[in-house]
């Protein structure tokens, strides 16, 4: 058999690799003196060790001398020799869904080719407007389909209310309501999560990404993740997955776990604020002046939508804010004599 086996077109029948969410994406980085080698996909990524599956099922991989473990993520493939297990090289990311922690010099990985990015949030006072954009800026950034998926919709008066709010965050923008512990979420999820198909859950502590997880991957799971209760007075969750880790679905696709995320920062992300608020992004060439930001200057087309009812006066504050913060936490490259090193703008 082909060490890297393509599907008949004509069968749709896909191959073992395609089944672990293999592309010729991946297949096209293949160099001629790497067809030996054989691919493999990270499970999970620890300090000192990396997990991963292939076709014959979970293995482990061995690292070359002063490997770092944090430039892996989640979902990425790598290259291995078939003999000693030995980690070769990693391949290309199709998506990447990565954060700038506070005080961070560089990105955290959470997850890699990852297709659909599962923003969780519950219906209770967890829901917050202004924590899910910054989901979406980081899931349009990173090439992801973002779905807004509201849990324990079977506890809210209303659930309505929270699908309509979500859905005005962004264009054709999928929200689903569910109650995690029971049977729904397979079906109401399946078009996202079908065979070869990878979907990562994303959220704070609490909304029931665990509980989601088990769910789609069936109570009886070895992996199954832990669950933990929130409090009434906040719904604030306890930490209760501690590390990313990819699990699959019955029936195809595969699902990525990760800890709830307290704060997340925007940086780097320009492209993803544009598509979270594209009707901003494509009033701005209407303006009279290039460099307009929208707040005093004379012929300014979104001053004017605001002013018509168009676009919400709100929504352009938001907008402005998360510019200006992605502004100050991105990185430039400076330095005498070409001597690049990554520096913070300064305002």
């Amino acid at each position: 058999m082909p060490v890297f086996p393509n599907a008949d077109p004509s069968s749709h029948i896909p191959s073992p690799l395609e089944l672990l969410g293999w592309s010729e994406f991946f297949a096209d980085q293949v160099k001629p003196s790497e067809v030996d080698l054989v691919p493999r996909r990270v499970a999970s990524v620890h300090r000192a060790r990396i997990d991963a599956i292939d076709v014959s099922g979970p293995i482990g991989l061995e690292l070359p001398p002063n490997m770092n473990t944090a430039d892996f993520a989640v979902g990425d493939w790598v290259l291995a020799d078939p003999l000693t297990g030995m980690l070769v090289s990693r391949l290309d990311r199709k998506t990447v869904f990565q954060r700038r922690s506070e005080g961070g010099h560089g990105q955290q990985l959470v997850a890699a080719n990852v297709d659909s990015l599962l923003i969780a949030t519950s219906c209770n006072a967890d829901f917050n407007l202004a924590r899910l954009e910054r989901y979406l800026v980081m899931a349009n950034q990173a090439g992801s389909n973002p779905v807004i998926v509201l849990t324990k919709a079977d506890t809210a008066d209303d659930a309505g209310i929270f699908v309509e709010q979500a859905k005005a965050l962004q264009r054709d923008l999928p929200v689903v309501a569910l109650n995690a512990r029971s049977a729904d979420p397979v079906s109401m999820l399946r078009r996202w999560c079908g065979v070869g198909q990878t979907v990562a859950v994303v959220g704070s502590s609490g909304v029931g990404k665990s509980t989601l997880v088990n769910t789609m991957t069936g109570a009886a799971s070895q992996s199954g993740q832990k669950t933990g209760t929130i409090r009434e007075h906040d719904a604030q969750g306890r930490h209760t997955t501690t590390a990313r880790s990819l699990h699959a679905i019955p029936g195809g696709g595969w699902i990525i776990d990760t800890p709830g995320i307290r704060t997340l920062y925007v940086s780097d992300v320009t492209d993803g604020i544009d598509t979270l608020f594209a009707e901003i992004a494509e009033l701005a060439p209407r303006c009279r002046f290039r460099d307009c930001t929208h707040t005093h200057e004379p012929g300014c087309a979104v001053q004017a939508a605001v002013a018509s009812g168009a676009v919400a006066a709100d929504r352009l504050e938001r907008w402005r804010s998360l510019l200006a913060e992605n502004r100050d936490r991105t990185p430039v490259v400076s330095g005498p004599r070409g001597n690049k090193i990554a520096s913070k703008k300064k305002y």
